[in-house]
């Protein structure tokens, strides 16, 4: 059963009780919000998305719930609170779907430890991954949002996992986040991509989210390897261009961009070790997204 097979009613009923459990990868999650932006953002986000039996397990319990007080009517707020516990500053209520992705990218950047965790964006072509780890402001999830409109599998705009147990990377297939001036590129470039209503006035700005295509979530469950890490850097004007980058640099890089390096001790420097032996490593400069598409075609044309 997906999320599309619910009637509004009866997803907003679930979201204000007991919970709507959804699997993302590997992960379960149970969400619970009374805000009608939160249910609107889930039935044109997630339809596709595989529901999980009422009574089953999940990994993470994520309320984003109203304010408190006179918040509940006066500049209403929400709040995302974990197993009860408040975690982040409360936002204007019209944050609350924004607020729920970002719970949910926390979940998993604090919580498993069985996976190397990587602030990155990664996508496949059969079973070989690009890793494209980069601080925000890089152009990562506006590359990656392309690429996956361009014949390349999704499987997170936003945290690589790496099986501590074989290496693999594990697809999350949640929607990719998009700020600002990204958001009028992508529809541009993919207009029949599905993109939520804009939240204005974050802390990253104006951000929306896009769907992930129906066929990329049917391989939700199907790792890849991992064989290129790629730092990209969007640059006005910038010509396309990859440029080899030293495995040692590269491994001092990865480790700044992973949130559970240092907790993992020794199997964390085991696996981002593994990850850049395996790996071609590059970094990647370029200001058009069409030729960026072409410059990774011929990269996986010629592996």
């Amino acid at each position: 059963m997906r999320i599309a097979d619910l009637p509004a009613p009866a997803l907003a009923q679930r979201l204000r009780g007991p919970g709507l459990l959804i699997g993302a990868g590997p992960f379960v999650y149970r969400l619970r919000s009374p805000h009608a932006l939160v249910a609107e953002g889930l039935a044109l986000l997630y339809a596709d998305m595989p529901l999980v039996a009422d009574d089953g397990f999940a990994d993470f319990c994520v309320d984003i719930a109203p304010g408190q007080g006179l918040r509940r009517w006066f500049r209403r707020q929400s709040h995302f609170r974990y197993d009860g516990l408040s975690v982040f500053e409360p936002l204007p209520e019209a944050h609350a779907y924004a607020l729920l992705e970002w719970a949910m990218n926390w979940c998993i950047s604090s919580q498993p430890h069985d996976y190397l965790v990587i602030h990155s964006a990664v996508v496949a072509r059969g079973d070989r991954a690009v890793i494209l780890p980069a601080p925000p402001g890089s152009g990562k999830s506006t590359l990656c949002a392309a690429l996956i409109h361009s014949g390349w599998r999704l499987l997170s705009d936003e945290l690589a996992l790496v099986s501590l147990a074989d290496g693999q990377l594990w697809p999350l297939c949640r929607p990719v986040g998009l700020k600002n001036a990204s958001i009028r590129i992508i529809q541009d470039f993919a207009p029949a991509a599905v993109i939520n209503r804009v939240t204005h006035d974050t802390n990253k700005g104006d951000v929306s989210h896009m769907k992930v295509p129906a066929e990329h979530l049917a391989q939700m469950l199907v790792p890849a390897r991992p064989k290129w890490l790629i730092f990209p850097r969007w640059q006005r004007d910038a010509a396309t261009n990859f440029s080899a980058r030293s495995r040692a640099s590269a491994l001092v890089d990865l480790a700044r961009h992973s949130f559970n390096f240092g907790t993992l001790g020794e199997a964390g420097f085991d696996a981002l070790c593994d990850v850049v032996t395996a790996c071609e490593c590059m970094d990647f400069s370029y200001s058009r997204l069409d030729e960026a598409m072409a410059a990774f075609d011929r990269l996986d044309a010629a592996a």
